[in-house]
C-alpha cells in the first residue's frame, strides 16, 4: 500500500512509520520535514500535498497542535491552536484528501485520551479531540467508494516524559500498543470507530 503519514518526524509518526514502512510505501509527512512538507492548517497547502503525493491506499495523522492551559484565562486565540490545528487540521485532510483516496482506502486520525478523561489545563485538547471522535464517526456513513475512517485515542506515551506532569495518575503507555492500534485501524476492516490505546 501507498501511505501517507501526516507528522512522521514526531514521537508517535516516526514509529508507526518505521513499522509500516517495512512492507508499505511510505510518504512522509511534515511541517519542515519529510518527503512533502506541509502545514495543515492550511486547506492551501493540504491540496498542494495531495497533489504532490498523487493517488494513495491510506492516510495517518499523528498531528495537531492544541493549547494548554487555565480555562480562566484562556484566550479565544489560545484555544484556536486546538481547533485550526488539531481538529480542522485533521478534518480537512479528509475533506480535502477524499478526492484523491483510492477505492477502499482509509483515513486514520488521531484524537487522544482528554476527550474522555480530561486533565487540569486540557480544556483545549479534550474539546478538539472530542469533535475529532464525532468527526469519525459520522463521517463514516458518507465517504464513498468503501473508504473508511477511524480515530485512535491514546492517552501519553511512554517515549514522552515531558508530558507526564500534564497528565497525573495516568499510566503512559507503551509505544507498541500505539503502532498496534493504528495497525488495527489501516489494516483491518472497521470503520467510524474510536480506538484506544491506554
Amino acid at each position: 500500500m501507498k501511505i501517507i503519514i501526516i507528522g512522521a518526524s514526531g514521537t508517535i509518526g516516526k514509529q508507526v512509520a518505521t513499522s509500516l514502512g517495512q512492507e508499505h510505501e511510505i510518504i512522509r509527512v511534515g511541517s519542515k520535514s519529510g518527503d512533502i512538507q506541509a502545514d495543515i492548517t492550511s486547506p492551501e497547502a493540504i491540496k498542494r500535498m495531495f497533489e504532490q503525493a498523487g493517488p494513495f491506499d491510506a492516510l495517518v495523522s499523528t498531528a495537531g497542535d492544541a493549547h494548554f492551559g487555565p480555562l480562566k484565562t484562556m484566550t479565544d486565540k489560545e484555544f484556536s491552536v486546538g481547533i485550526n490545528s488539531k481538529l480542522m487540521g485533521q478534518i480537512n485532510l479528509v475533506l480535502i484528501g477524499q478526492h484523491y483516496i483510492k477505492p477502499k482506502g482509509s483515513f486514520t486520525l488521531i484524537s487522544g485520551v482528554l476527550s474522555q478523561d480530561p486533565v487540569l489545563n486540557g480544556a483545549n485538547p479534550a474539546a478538539a479531540n472530542g469533535a475529532i471522535e464525532s468527526f469519525v464517526r459520522a463521517a463514516a456513513i458518507e465517504l464513498e467508494h468503501g473508504v473508511r475512517i477511524n480515530a485512535v485515542c491514546p492517552t501519553v506515551v511512554e517515549e514522552s516524559p515531558a508530558y507526564f506532569a500534564f497528565f497525573p495518575g495516568h499510566i503512559p503507555v507503551p509505544m507498541k500498543k500505539v503502532i498496534n492500534a493504528y495497525h488495527k485501524s489501516i489494516l483491518g476492516a472497521g470503520t467510524g470507530q474510536v480506538i484506544t490505546a491506554l
